[in-house]
């Protein structure tokens, strides 16, 4: 049990740090529009370290005017905090912000047990809450039950090209100087190496800040959580991962080439999905033991790549521009709760790297691919389009490639041509 005395210093210094919050220069983000402020349930941000959902929760507040109490719970002196400290944390809350504060701000609460009860009978008290966390366990179906459904789910990745490109001050407008499209040009170029983390925008060390973020993540949301002992196995799956993005986990290769167990290797893998270190993005079948024997792994960042011990991760920048589509598409789909997978037909045919779907509906077919100025390039990209397309009966077809925005036609149907810039700057 933490003392009364030192969570309240705690809580004062956090109140002084953030009395002096201006969010006027601060990047917009896409999810500012998916708070539900009159909503009494619960605004529960989760997403990967550093990513900001700290800073998306403190602006949305302050440009609604909104009134609030705060702590954030990853902090070193509030470390092994109980559930039953949280009622002296809201002791606290009281003391310094006033009893009748209508907000409470729970950051990185994930590493609490019991937490969703202290929220539950606060909801039931009418009070609103935001909470942030970074670990997919913070919704588990546990959770879920416990709050029977009274939260709203928001989930964060780093900047997305278009906000990369805001806090660079690049100009986004459709203006075809040459100088204009030329900085875009290097900017998208910067952002698939660099990456989209926040912070990192301004540092320069970047390797040296990426290096201290995975640790941060395979020490505190994995190692802590799941009590992990095999922390060198753990690691050797995450640069396995990281260097294979935008490919099938093959577990048994896997594990034979680690010298880690099949059991492991599965287990290791869902613990970096659930930190959100990876995404992982299932086969397009209509039999569930498909969707889950069958699945993709992409990083959450493609800053992750380069910016680390031993790697030696290449200069594809097909790959590159894979990963950033997947999850552009997981931020845009979001609004509409769409889901995305892969398509293969059978292990002979080429794959359509996303099917996005409205429950049993596809949507759109979407390929990507670096370059399409070869023949053999744009037959083999344009071939498993067609194919998909009949096959899940979806004329959408689209291929996002580095080249000029048009439209082709193949066989009756149209293939949509867009320039990779284009269709992350929407």
């Amino acid at each position: 049990m933490i003392e009364e005395r030192i969570i309240r210093q705690v809580l004062a210094e956090q109140r002084d740090e953030i009395a002096g919050y201006d969010p006027a220069g601060w990047v917009s983000r896409q999810e500012e529009s998916l708070f539900e402020f009159d909503s009494t349930m619960a605004q529960i941000v989760i997403g990967v370290r550093r990513s900001g959902k700290s800073t998306l929760c403190h602006k949305v507040l302050l440009e609604h005017g909104i009134r609030y109490g705060y702590v954030n719970l990853d902090d070193d002196r509030l470390l092994g905090m109980e559930a039953k400290d949280l009622n002296t944390v809201l002791s606290c809350i009281y003391q310094l912000y006033g009893t009748d504060v209508p907000y409470l701000f729970l950051d990185e609460i994930q590493d609490v047990d019991g937490w969703h009860l202290f929220v539950n009978r606060l909801l039931r008290s009418k009070m609103r809450i935001f909470v942030t966390g970074s670990n997919a366990k913070l919704l588990s179906s546990e959770l879920a039950t416990h709050l029977t459904g009274r939260y709203n789910e928001i989930r964060l990745f780093p900047f997305s090209f278009s906000e990369y490109c805001t806090y660079h001050q690049i100009d986004t407008a459709a203006d075809i100087t040459t100088k204009a499209e030329a900085s875009r040009k290097k900017a998208f170029m910067d952002y698939i190496v660099t990456g989209g983390f926040p912070e990192l925008q301004r540092l320069r060390n970047k390797r040296g800040y990426i290096e201290s973020l995975i640790g941060a993540v395979l020490e505190k949301d994995i190692k802590r959580r799941y009590g992990i002992r095999n922390m060198d196995a753990l690691r050797k799956i995450s640069n396995h991962l990281i260097s294979n993005a935008c490919q099938e986990i093959n577990y048994d290769g896997m594990s034979k080439l680690l010298g880690i167990s099949d059991k492991t290797c599965k287990k290791y893998t869902d613990y970096l999905r659930q930190a959100f270190l990876i995404q992982i993005q299932p086969r397009h079948s209509f039999k569930s033991k498909n969707r889950i024997r069958s699945q993709k792994a992409y990083l959450v960042d493609p800053g992750f790549q380069n910016n680390r011990e031993n790697s030696m991760a290449g200069e594809n920048i097909g790959w590159r521009l894979e990963n950033v589509v997947y999850i552009e598409l997981l931020r845009r789909c979001a609004y509409d709760f769409r889901d995305v997978y892969y398509y293969k037909a059978n292990p002979r045919t080429k794959e359509v790297d996303f099917v996005v779907c409205d429950k049993d509906q596809t949507i759109e077919l979407i390929q990507v691919a670096y370059e399409i100025d070869t023949q053999k390039s744009w037959n083999r990209e344009s071939t498993a389009l067609l194919q998909a397309s009949e096959s899940l009966n979806c004329d959408n077809l689209t291929l996002i490639a580095f080249s000029p925005t048009r439209d082709v036609e193949i066989d009756g149907k149209i293939i949509h041509i867009v320039s990779a810039i284009d269709w992350l700057l929407p």
